[in-house]
């Protein structure tokens, strides 16, 4: 078992982009999936879409949950408060991180069977990767 990641954005073509990026480095031990948009499809964010991809990510080990900015982050916080009133859900840390560079993080660190807080620290890291 890994760690799950869930990649929370506005956008759905990004999460998912974003999503396939990192699962072709992570390779196919990390269960990552994007969760982007509205439940319509449309622009924005949503709760059950959240929710959906935490379950669908966990394997039993947490899932590192990823926002890309604003309200995608309101609405993972609102989330976890939820879950946090629910037992035997899954383990789950919100990453304050930049979204493409941690979810790589996250998704690479998790690959190696690190355990939760370690991925979401390693995704929180990638704000001092530089580019030049």
């Amino acid at each position: 078992m890994t760690v799950g990641i869930v990649l929370v954005s506005h956008s759905p073509a990004v999460a998912r982009s974003v999503a396939e990026m990192a699962a072709e480095l992570a390779g196919p031990s990390v269960a990552i999936r994007p969760a982007g948009g509205t439940d319509d499809g449309r622009f924005g964010t949503s709760i059950a879409l959240i929710s959906a991809a935490i379950n669908a990510a966990d394997s039993g080990d947490g899932v590192c949950v990823i926002m890309d900015m604003g309200s995608s982050v309101l609405t993972a916080k609102t989330l976890l408060e939820d879950l946090a009133d629910e037992d035997g859900g899954p383990a789950v840390r919100l990453a304050d991180a930049p979204f493409t560079e941690g979810a790589v993080a996250a998704a690479v660190l998790a690959s190696t069977g690190q355990d939760l807080e370690a991925v979401a620290v390693s995704a929180e890291s990638a704000w001092s990767m530089r580019k030049l």
